[in-house]
């Protein structure tokens, strides 16, 4: 991860960043993508829906975990913000 520098190159970029960070700081806590069961996307530009939605199917495949994805003005000059929600079952069992 980087110490909070935004990736220049755009929404592809940036997507690209924001999830590779999630999963760093997943593997650091012991968990995986398949322990994904919330993901929280905030946008920029609603326009780049389309764009992120095909970078996020590049990394949680063809049944991706629950998400919410919404248009926000951004703190710092980004286009995308992601978050999660992971969660491992003890014993195999909820």
């Amino acid at each position: 991860m980087d110490a909070g520098e935004i990736v220049g190159g755009g929404i592809v970029a940036e997507s690209r960043k924001a999830i590779e960070n999630m999963i760093a700081i997943l593997h650091e806590a012991g968990y995986g993508l398949e322990d994904v069961v919330r993901v929280g996307v905030w946008l920029d530009d609603p326009r780049d829906f389309w764009t992120f939605n095909g970078v996020y199917a590049q990394y949680f495949g063809a049944n991706p975990p629950a998400r919410a994805c919404v248009q926000s003005r951004m703190m710092i000059d980004c286009k995308v913000e992601v978050d999660c929600v992971a969660y491992k079952a003890k014993g195999g069992q909820f």
